[in-house]
């Protein structure tokens, strides 16, 4: 998709770490609420050291930053992680198809946690320049980003494709 707004090419790391549906989901997980790497885990259904290994891919590539640690259960100290907003930042046309692939197999997973009753799709075949609808679809989306968080305000996510109608 066109981007309504000039942004860098992602990095060979950034362009891996994008390349996962799972790390897709931790870093939408932590947009506006840390998560501990245990809290990711529960909320994934995965193992913590699994969870941990992405969440260190993660932080190395600057799309998760650790957040000051907290008493858990028990004492023992966690580490919160939430996300740093750098994957709206970049162009990953370089890595279209493997981002592609990993931003549809995140958006399955997701509707598959919360069930498709709860997703409300559209589908419509129109007759438009292709480069237009993109540039004003990602006009939309980027000015939907750039609101400030609202606690009190919904969240809710967008998985949006543009394809040939034939």
């Amino acid at each position: 998709m066109p981007l309504s707004r000039k942004r860098r090419p992602a990095t060979s790391d950034e362009a891996a770490a994008l390349s996962s549906d799972l790390r897709l989901r931790m870093i939408r997980m932590t947009f506006d609420r840390p998560l501990t790497n245990k809290e990711l885990a529960q909320r994934l259904g995965r193992d913590p050291a699994t969870t941990l290994h992405h969440v260190r891919k993660l932080v190395a590539a600057g799309f998760l930053e650790a957040m000051p640690p907290r008493a858990g259960n028990r004492g023992a100290k966690e580490i919160p992680y939430r996300s740093t907003g750098l994957s709206w930042e970049l162009d990953n046309s370089e890595n279209a198809v493997a981002v592609g692939e990993a931003m549809l197999h995140a958006f399955l997973g997701e509707v598959a946690d919360i069930g498709l009753s709860d997703v409300d799709q559209s589908r419509l075949v129109v007759t438009v320049d292709p480069e237009e609808l993109k540039q004003r679809l990602a006009s939309l989306m980027d000015e939907l980003a750039a609101q400030p968080v609202k606690p009190d305000v919904p969240r809710v996510a967008i998985y949006l494709a543009v394809y040939p109608g034939d």
